[in-house]
This record gives C-alpha cells, sequence and structure tokens, in this order.
C-alpha cells in the first residue's frame, strides 16, 4: 500500500459526500455499505500520487495506486475497491464533476471462484434418516427425490422435471436430459432404487398423478425446485444441521464424496453433464484429504515404510 499518505483535497471530499448522499438517497445503501465506500474512496483519495486527485487522476495514475495495493490485499478485496470507484467516477461525470471515467481502462482483478460447498457424508446420512421419519405419500415423494438427488448428482432442475419415461424398464438407470439437450445415462443406487419403488407405488394409487407424464407430479405438473428447497430446508431443521443446506449443495456433495471414494474426472464429469472437464476440476481443488491418503496409500516409500522395508 503506498506509504506516503496526505491529507485529502477540499474538492475530492465535496465530491465523496455527494456521491455517498446519492447512493444513499437513490439506491436505499445501507448505512455498513456507504461506510465502506467512503473507506475506500478516501483510502485512493489521500493515496494518489504527485498532485492527482479523484477529480484529476488518469487511468495510469489509478493503476499506479491499485499496483501498491495489490499485495497487501485479497484480489476480492482490491475488486471491491475498485468497483466502488466505479460507481465514484461514473458518478463525477454525470455530475460534471469529470469529462471523463478513469476506471474504463482499467481490468478488474482475476477473482478465484469460490469453491463448492457440499455437506459431509455424516450429514447426507442424517437428511435422509429425516426424510425416512415422513410419512404417506408426500414422505415416500421426498426421501425418494433426495436419494435420487444424492445418488445420482443431477441438478435439481433436471429432477423436479424427470419424466415416467426416463427410467429404465427395470428401474436400475435413469435417463437425465440436461442443458442444451444433451442425454446422459445414470445408475441408481440400491437405496435409491428401493425409494423409487416405494414412491412409484404410492404414485400409482393416486388416480390424479397416475396419468402424468411426470415421476414428481404436482397438480397439473410437476413439483418446484421452490417446494423442494424449501422440503429440504425442513429436513435440515429435523437433522440438527445448523448450516443452510441447497439442493445444489447435495450435488456438490455427490461430487466431491464419489471423488473421496476413488472415482475420477471423466467418469464424474459424465455422471455431472458438464459440458467441459474444466468445471469438474474445481472439486479437486476441495479435496486435499483424498490427495493426502492417496499418496499414502500408493506412493512406493510410503507402501515400503509402512510394510517395514
Amino acid at each position: 500500500m503506498p506509504r506516503n499518505r496526505r491529507q485529502m483535497n477540499g474538492d475530492d471530499a465535496r465530491a465523496i459526500s455527494g456521491f455517498l448522499d446519492a447512493i444513499s438517497a437513490e439506491r436505499g445503501a445501507a448505512p455498513n455499505t456507504i461506510e465502506s465506500y467512503e473507506r475506500d474512496l478516501r483510502l485512493t483519495a489521500t493515496s494518489l500520487s504527485g498532485a492527482d486527485t479523484l477529480l484529476t487522476v488518469d487511468a495510469e495514475g489509478l493503476r499506479q495506486c491499485l499496483a501498491g495495493w495489490s499485495g497487501v490485499l485479497k484480489a476480492t478485496s482490491l475488486s471491491r475497491r475498485l468497483s466502488t470507484l466505479r460507481q465514484f467516477m461514473q458518478f463525477c461525470v454525470e455530475e460534471g464533476m469529470r469529462q471523463n471515467d478513469p476506471t474504463r481502462m482499467i481490468d478488474s482483478p482475476k477473482t478465484p471462484k469460490p469453491l463448492p460447498k457440499s455437506l459431509s457424508e455424516e450429514e447426507v446420512v442424517l437428511l435422509l434418516k429425516a426424510a425416512a421419519s415422513r410419512q404417506g405419500a408426500a414422505g415416500a415423494r421426498l426421501v425418494a427425490m433426495l436419494e435420487i438427488l444424492y445418488a445420482t448428482g443431477m441438478r435439481v432442475s433436471e429432477l423436479v422435471t424427470l419424466p415416467m419415461g426416463a427410467i429404465s424398464r427395470r428401474r436400475r438407470t435413469l435417463t437425465i436430459t440436461g442443458k442444451g439437450g444433451r442425454e446422459r445415462l445414470v445408475v441408481l443406487t440400491a437405496a435409491a432404487l428401493d425409494a423409487l419403488d416405494v414412491w412409484i407405488s404410492c404414485r400409482d394409487k393416486d388416480a390424479g398423478a397416475v396419468v402424468s407424464p411426470f415421476l414428481f407430479p404436482e397438480g397439473d405438473g410437476h413439483v418446484s425446485r421452490q417446494w423442494f428447497a424449501l422440503a429440504l430446508d425442513g429436513l435440515r431443521r429435523d437433522a440438527g444441521i445448523s448450516s443452510r443446506v441447497s439442493p445444489h449443495m447435495l450435488r456438490h456433495s455427490f461430487a466431491t464424496h464419489m471423488l473421496n471414494r476413488g472415482a475420477d474426472l471423466r467418469s464424474l464429469q459424465i455422471l455431472l453433464g458438464h459440458a467441459d472437464i474444466t468445471t469438474t476440476e474445481i472439486y479437486t481443488r476441495t479435496r486435499d484429504e483424498r490427495l493426502a491418503g492417496l499418496v499414502h496409500d500408493t506412493h512406493p516409500l510410503a507402501r515400503n515404510r509402512s510394510s517395514g522395508l
């Protein structure tokens, strides 16, 4: 971060004040947001080089200032500070305080993609137990949906829209139509098969459901993603899981647990329906313990030491 801090120029102070008033009045920005914007702008104004001010600095001057922060700020923090500057500079141009916006010439720093959040295997078991405690056809449907989602890693949108025709005659596999109309075949676990059989038995006894083309019908259509998300949140509470659980987390959990147990990326790519394997590779970033175990179990020297050689 630049060391030569200085007093803020009076014109900059007035411009910052006007900007903060504007976002407070026009956007209803929260006090914490306004405080964050003010801090970023004041730090920038007092860290510029030479005679530069917020109202006169060009793109190169801002780049130098940002470069000084790059060694001490995370990419996400640097990106947030640049975002504040973009909004401020646009405001200044609109208000006639600047002729141009220097941030238009500055690229945003690359920020790492967030790692997918997943449940532990123990937490998934707790969810399944909570679902199994539900009674009647509604409970059977919820158990089947949860078992199938975790067994296949399909997207929740694919789950709720599953047609009856997706089930093979022997009910061992499902044909899923994913993004771009691409089809893939997934194999069901024994637990998912049992849950599916129970649900179809209940479904066949419902005169309205049996004529539906959907595996999980609701009214004239199918159950919604929102319904399943709410049902999952109820199961999360029943299971005593404190953190939020989303349907997509079960997809991430499936992928993570499969990798933990030795699945290869190419197979996982097919199961998840990813068009590009680079999308699947993000799961390897969460698997430090798997890699450590892999080295321990397969490295020649590790094996020789464990055998006393």
